[in-house]
């Protein structure tokens, strides 16, 4: 038997392919915008969010290995799909509209996606909530650092 986590590892790295796939010049657009200056820690992004998506695989895992009836395995699938792809996203619409502001409201929609996942999460399996920390410390602070870039970059809001 193929165990759950290459499963659902595979189906987000399939995810991920899909809907990952930015036209060069939207991004070009987002590495031309400015940044704050106390965002020192741009180059450790990307390490955070393959962390991030790690966790969330594990915590998916957890949940379909979880003694639970199948229909709640597959509304929370379906929710860590939904977020998989509220997370990939982000980008891939914020440069499609060359917008900041709908960047921060994909990365705020994700963040209570991301709550009310782990409020389901909570009653099938505990382990499974501790993975989905990381996400809701990390996505609070990728939505601010993306509203603190509006005022340095007025043409993108």
């Amino acid at each position: 038997m193929i165990p759950s986590w290459l499963v659902i590892g595979s189906i987000a790295f399939l995810v991920s392919f899909l809907v990952n796939r930015i036209p060069t010049d939207d991004f070009r657009w987002f590495l031309r915008l400015k940044r704050p200056s106390w965002l020192t820690f741009e180059f450790a992004i990307p390490f955070i969010w393959i962390f991030i998506f790690v966790c969330l695989i594990l915590s998916a895992s957890i949940i379909w290995d979880t003694d639970i009836n199948m229909d709640k395995k597959i509304v929370l699938m379906t929710l860590y799909l939904a977020l998989e792809i509220a997370i990939l996203g982000y980008t891939r619409v914020m440069c499609a509209f060359r917008s900041l502001l709908v960047g921060v409201f994909i990365g705020g929609g994700g963040f209570f996606l991301g709550l009310i996942l782990a409020g389901l999460v909570f009653f099938a399996n505990k382990s499974a909530l501790y993975l989905l920390i990381p996400y809701l410390l990390w996505s609070p602070i990728g939505t601010y650092v993306t509203w603190a870039m509006i005022p340095l970059n007025r043409e993108a809001i």
